[in-house]
């Protein structure tokens, strides 16, 4: 069986064993076979040539134990070798064919895992950060018992800080170019959606500033003094406190204000 796997590989391209991506010639062989070949690649990391045996696998024995098994085998392979939108397809079709299997957990994660590998900088588009954060919460709804809900609960949170800081880069701009009312908007955002990430403390100094600069100064003292309160030690405090006093105004609550209502709900 070695041997005959062996000679199937030389047959993959005409420069011999170079485990490129050409499709493998038809020849019918044993499951066993193929199924084993392909785990030998992937403990020698050869993952391409470990795809093409997982592929051959479902090619020549599509309802086979084996098949099912190659299909999610062939998913991980693909994100060993960060090749994640085929990742995903072959996760998705492993759910969409065996959504009951012991495995399905897996196959949610792995699709979740490949979104979540390729999260960008803030200054960047974000919907593969969205699409990450859709597929964790997914593993965690269905799953909240499994290995995988835990190690996903951990990258929700660094999902979401993410989401947060590309607000506060936002925001940040409109406020340079003196566009409050965006920057504010911005900033809100991260305050309503994003309460429990690294990024509120400056979100609500950013606030202040712009209420500042709009001469909304009851909210401007209502933002800081919510900042004084929750985060009294940060250094964004200290820089609300010396922008109201500045203009000789000071931190002051109103319970009236939407900012000291989104932290009852939060803090």
């Amino acid at each position: 069986m070695r041997v005959a796997a062996f000679a199937m590989v030389c047959a993959l391209a005409l420069s011999g064993c170079s485990g490129n991506t050409q499709q493998i010639e038809y020849v019918e062989r044993p499951v066993e076979a193929l199924y084993n070949t392909a785990l030998d690649y992937m403990s020698e990391k050869q993952y391409r040539l470990a795809i093409q045996f997982f592929d051959e696998v479902e090619r020549q024995h599509p309802y086979s134990v084996w098949a099912r098994r190659s299909m999610l085998m062939s998913a991980f392979a693909n994100y060993q070798i960060n090749k994640y939108d085929e990742a995903i397809l072959a996760a998705e079709r492993f759910i969409a064919l065996h959504p009951g299997n012991k495995d399905a957990p897996y196959a949610y994660y792995l699709k979740a895992i490949s979104y979540y590998e390729r999260i960008r900088d803030v200054g960047r588009d974000q919907e593969i950060t969205k699409n990450a954060l859709d597929g964790l919460r997914e593993v965690v709804r269905r799953y909240p018992q499994s290995e995988y809900a835990r190690d996903a609960r951990l990258k929700i949170d660094m999902t979401r800080d993410h989401l947060a800081g590309k607000e506060m880069d936002v925001g940040r701009y409109y406020l340079n170019q003196n566009e409050f009312i965006a920057a504010i908007n911005r900033f809100r955002t991260v305050i309503e959606e994003y309460q429990t990430t690294t990024h509120v403390p400056e979100a609500l100094h950013r606030l202040s500033e712009a209420y500042m600069a709009m001469g909304i100064e009851r909210e401007a003292q209502a933002t800081a003094a919510v900042l004084g309160h929750n985060f009294p030690g940060s250094r964004w405090y200290q820089d609300s406190y010396k922008l109201l006093v500045a203009q000789n105004l000071e931190p002051r609550a109103a319970e009236e204000s939407w900012i000291s209502r989104a932290f009852e709900r939060v803090f």
